[in-house]
């Protein structure tokens, strides 16, 4: 897939990722766009919608966006995040 046809594939892939984790486990947002990108330009040029996505989701509370083991808002971090099952995760 070369881009995601909608911010809800973007979305529907963080949660698919983390659902394959255990509970605990966290992933890097760069996952997500490597599971959508063909290749390093195009996963790369995902990373807004990757981000916006998990901005999303965090709000709904669906996942936790961390950064150094702390909770941040995605829209507020600067560097690498993590992404986590947030407290609503099973609520679509």
């Amino acid at each position: 897939m070369t881009a995601p046809d909608a911010p809800t594939c973007v979305e529907a892939t963080i949660l698919r990722l983390l659902a394959e984790r255990e509970a605990q486990a966290s992933i890097c947002p760069s996952e997500v766009a490597r599971a959508l990108g063909d290749d390093e330009a195009a996963w790369r040029a995902l990373m807004p919608a990757v981000r916006e996505a998990a901005a999303h989701l965090a709000q709904a509370r669906r996942i936790e966006v961390t950064q150094r083991h702390r909770r941040v808002r995605i829209e507020d971090a600067k560097g690498p995040v993590r992404l986590r099952r947030g407290e609503r995760f099973d609520t679509p």
